[in-house]
């Protein structure tokens, strides 16, 4: 691994006191990684926006950089414009700027569409105070009417002012390769970051990847389903694959992976270490 690689780690904000007490301690056995910050979840519509900040103030007062999302789904000018203010006068300076997900049954999208809406917003409220992350898709939004023009949204997140992006997991890398191959040859040059995202467990993966678009190839997921309930094994077979995708990643000249944690650690210990 490039020794020069930094990391970033993705929570999202916990509903229960046991659920604070475990992520403190995913918290500290992440930190001695060194990350680059710490980023937290925002439910859409802002449902989770009080849990959200105060998850982003902790990790702020325990001295590491945090980096809240902010989706603009449902949610109203005043009330983006509110929310930028209180994280300004706290000192947060980069936020991960999201579309979100559209709530079930919901009539209004709200004073925003896009992410790139968003983004041009903050732009012209705070000017460059916060840096700006936004998503890419290197297998391409489930909602994208074609390759083409979901590079096209993209690149019109980045003309609207975002410094740089962090990708959907993949399990394919020249996925990633060849979605910022097709980037830079829109005139891109912002860095897209590779989400990287460890397996806990088969079930739970393939649910999120329906959601998201993101491609479980099928030897792998003919291997993952063979190993049923035996999560150890299951496990330990994940650290391997996760870990050569970031070898290959690294060996490639990638020096940021941005890991989503689900509140846990000792997965992404291992595989950071078997770098």
């Amino acid at each position: 691994m490039n020794n020069k690689t930094s990391f970033s780690f993705e929570f999202f904000p916990p509903k229960t006191a046991e659920g604070i007490a475990n992520l403190r301690q995913a918290r500290t056995e992440l930190a001695k990684f060194s990350p680059e910050f710490f980023s937290v979840t925002f439910g859409a519509g802002g449902s989770t926006r009080d849990r959200t900040m105060d998850t982003v103030l902790e990790i702020q007062n325990e001295g590491f950089n945090a980096a809240p999302h902010i989706s603009c789904i449902s949610s109203s000018r005043q009330e983006i414009s509110d929310l930028l203010q209180a994280y300004q006068a706290k000192g947060i300076k980069r936020l991960v700027t999201l579309r979100g997900d559209i709530p079930s049954g919901e009539v209004s999208v709200g004073d925003f569409k896009y992410a790139n809406e968003l983004v041009d917003y903050i732009r012209a409220e705070t000017g460059d105070w916060f840096h700006l992350e936004v998503a890419a898709y290197p297998e391409f939004h489930p909602e994208a009417g074609s390759a083409q023009k979901d590079l096209d949204n993209f690149k019109r997140k980045i003309d609207a002012g975002a410094d740089s992006a962090i990708t959907q997991y993949f399990y394919n890398v020249d996925a990633y390769f060849r979605f910022v191959e097709l980037a830079q040859k829109q005139g891109i040059t912002a860095p897209i970051i590779p989400g990287v995202m460890p397996i806990y467990n088969y079930t739970q993966l393939a649910r999120f990847s329906n959601v998201c678009g993101a491609e479980i190839p099928r030897w792998l997921r003919l291997r993952l389903e063979a190993y049923g309930d035996d999560l150890a094994s299951l496990r330990a077979f994940g650290v391997d694959v996760v870990a050569d995708i970031c070898a290959k990643l690294s060996q490639a000249g990638v020096d940021k992976m941005h890991f989503y944690t689900l509140n846990q650690a000792g997965i992404i210990g291992q595989i950071i270490r078997q770098l």
